[in-house]
C-alpha cells in the first residue's frame, strides 16, 4: 500500500497512528529516582492491541455512539408513548381542560420534554411545586417551570403522570423494585408525599432478590425518610423489630357465565368453559370485574367447600360411600376455587381473598380430619397464593402473610406429597417450591426463623414429600447471621437451637 494511502486512512481513523500513542517503554527521557530507593523495575511491556486503545479508530467511535444511542432511542420512544398516554387517557378523562402549566424536564443529554400539566393538582400533591408556583396566584396567569439536569428524564415524567392516578397503589403492581425506588426518589426530591407512601407500601409487599435488597436498602438508608414505613420495610432484613346501567348489565352476565361454570354437570365441558372464561378475562385487561361480582362467588365456593367436607367427614365411616365419589366432590369444589383464585389474581384483586383464607379456621379443622388422597386438591389453593404472593402479582401486608402461612403451611406440607404424584401434569413443584420460598423471605427475620426452623426437621423425615425451600433457608440464615443490617449493637441476637 502507497504511503500516501496510509497516510490519509490515519487521518480518517480507519487505522491507528503510532506516532500519537504513548507508553512507558517509548519514553526516552531520563526519569529522576531518588538517592533513597531501590532502582525500580522495568515497566511491563504494552499490551498488543494498547495503541488502538488509546488512540480508538473511526469505527470503534462509531460502534461505542451506536452503543450510547440506541438505549437513548428506546427511553425517549417510552417518554413519548407515556406522553402520548397521559394526553389521552388522563387529562381527557379527568375533564380537566388545556393545562395551565408548562412544565419542562431536561435530562443530563439535554434531551427535553415539556408537557401541559394542571397547576391544581400539581399544587395539591407536591409540595415542591406549590411553593414553585406560590408566588403567583393570577387567574388564568401561565406558568412554566423547568426541571433541568434529571438523572433520569423518563422516571420524571412518569412520576408526574403518576400524579394524576386515582388509585397509585393499584398502578405500581407489577412494578420492579428497582424502577419502583427511582420513581420513590424522585417522589421524595418533589414532596410527593402519596407517591413516596405508595412506593413504600410496595416495597414491603413484594419479594426482594439479594442483589435488590442491597440496593432497598441504601436507598432508603440515603432519602432519610421521617416515616415508620421505613423501619417496618427495613425488619425484613434486619432483627429490628362506563354507565351504571352497562356495568350492571355486564356484571350480571359475568356473574351468570361464572356461576354457569362453577355449576356444570360435565367435567370435560366445565375444564373447557373455564379454560375460554379465563382467557377472555386475561385479554380484557381493561375490564375491572366488579369485585362484589367476583367475591361473592368466593364466599359461595368457601361455603360449598366448607360444607362439602362436613358432609365427607360424616360418611367416611360409611362404607356403602363410595370413595372415589368422595374425592370427586372435593376436587371438584377445590378446582372452582382454585378457578375463582386465579381470577382474582389476574383483575389484581386477590388481596382480599388471601385474608379470608387465612381465617378459615372451620376449614383447615375439616381439612384436618380427612384421610390425605381425598382433601390434597384444597392445598393446591395455598400453593397458589403463595406463587401469586412470590411473584408480587398479590400484595397483602405481612400480617396476613404470616397468617396464611399459619393457617395453611402444615396442611400444604402434609398435602404436597400426594399433589406431586397424583398431580404431577398440573403441579409444576419448582413454581411452587419457589413461590413460598419467597413469601417466607418477605416476613420478618423472626418469623423467617419460625417457620424455617419447622420446615427443617419437616424436610428431614419427608424428604421429597415436602415442598423444598432450602433456597430460602440459605437466605435466612446468611441475613440473620452474616449479614445482619441495621442491627441495634445492645440489641439480643436470634438464638437458633440444634438438635
Amino acid at each position: 500500500m502507497a504511503s500516501r494511502e496510509v497516510s490519509t486512512m490515519i487521518k480518517q481513523g480507519f487505522i491507528a497512528d503510532p506516532s500519537l500513542s504513548f507508553s512507558p517503554s517509548r519514553i526516552s527521557s531520563p526519569i529522576k529516582l531518588s538517592t533513597a530507593s531501590p532502582p525500580l523495575p522495568p515497566p511491563p511491556p504494552p499490551p498488543p492491541n494498547e495503541s488502538t486503545l488509546s488512540n480508538p479508530t473511526l469505527f470503534d467511535m462509531m460502534s461505542d455512539e451506536h452503543n450510547r444511542e440506541l438505549p437513548r432511542r428506546k427511553s425517549h420512544a417510552r417518554v413519548a408513548q407515556i406522553l402520548t398516554e397521559f394526553k389521552n387517557g388522563v387529562v381527557y378523562g379527568h375533564s380537566l381542560g388545556p393545562g395551565d402549566v408548562k412544565l419542562t424536564v431536561v435530562g443530563k443529554d439535554g434531551y427535553r420534554v415539556t408537557m401541559d400539566v394542571h397547576r391544581k393538582v400539581l399544587s395539591e400533591k407536591s409540595r415542591f411545586f406549590m411553593e414553585k408556583m406560590n408566588s403567583r396566584r393570577e387567574k388564568g396567569v401561565s406558568h412554566m417551570v423547568e426541571i433541568s439536569e434529571c438523572d433520569d428524564l423518563e422516571i420524571y415524567v412518569e412520576t408526574v403522570v403518576l400524579m394524576y392516578s386515582d388509585d397509585l397503589k393499584k398502578k405500581l403492581i407489577g412494578e420492579n423494585v428497582i424502577k419502583i425506588l427511582a420513581l420513590l426518589k424522585v417522589s421524595a426530591a418533589i414532596s410527593f408525599d402519596e407517591g413516596v407512601m405508595s412506593c413504600l407500601e410496595h416495597l414491603e409487599a413484594v419479594p426482594w432478590s439479594e442483589d435488590e435488597e442491597e440496593t432497598v436498602v441504601t436507598c432508603l438508608e440515603e432519602l432519610h425518610l421521617p416515616d415508620d414505613s421505613v423501619t417496618l420495610i427495613l425488619q425484613r432484613v434486619s432483627s429490628q423489630p362506563s354507565t351504571s346501567s352497562t356495568r350492571t348489565r355486564t356484571d350480571d352476565i359475568f356473574s351468570k357465565l361464572l356461576t354457569g361454570v362453577l355449576q356444570a354437570k360435565d367435567d370435560k365441558a366445565r375444564r373447557e368453559m373455564k379454560v375460554l372464561i379465563f382467557k377472555l378475562v386475561r385479554e380484557e385487561a381493561d375490564y375491572d370485574v366488579s369485585r362484589d361480582t367476583l367475591y361473592g362467588l368466593c364466599h359461595r365456593c368457601l361455603t360449598s367447600l366448607v360444607l362439602c367436607l362436613s358432609e365427607v367427614t360424616t360418611q367416611m365411616n360409611d362404607l356403602g360411600k363410595d370413595r372415589g365419589a368422595l374425592m370427586g366432590e372435593i376436587a371438584r369444589e377445590a378446582d372452582n376455587m382454585l378457578w375463582m383464585v386465579d381470577i382474582l389474581i389476574e383483575k389484581k384483586l386477590c388481596s382480599e381473598f388471601v385474608k379470608l383464607w387465612a381465617d378459615q379456621k372451620e376449614l383447615a379443622n375439616l381439612h384436618s380430619k380427612i384421610p390425605t388422597m381425598y382433601r390434597h386438591e384444597i392445598s393446591k389453593i395455598t400453593a397458589q397464593i403463595c406463587v401469586g404472593i412470590g411473584k408480587g402479582r398479590i400484595l397483602v401486608n405481612r400480617e396476613t402473610r404470616f397468617a396464611v402461612l399459619n393457617t395453611w403451611l402444615e396442611a400444604l406440607y402434609d398435602d404436597f406429597g400426594w399433589m406431586r404424584r397424583l398431580s404431577s401434569r398440573s403441579l409444576d413443584r419448582k413454581l411452587v417450591e419457589d413461590g413460598l420460598s419467597q413469601t417466607i423471605l418477605t416476613l420478618s427475620l423472626r418469623q423467617q426463623q419460625v417457620i424455617l426452623m419447622k420446615w427443617f426437621d419437616r424436610f428431614l423425615s419427608k424428604g421429597d414429600d415436602c415442598p423444598n425451600v432450602q433456597r430460602a433457608f440459605e437466605v435466612w440464615w446468611r441475613r440473620a447471621f452474616i449479614r445482619q443490617v441495621l442491627t441495634e449493637p445492645d440489641e439480643p441476637r436470634l438464638q437458633i437451637t440444634l438438635y
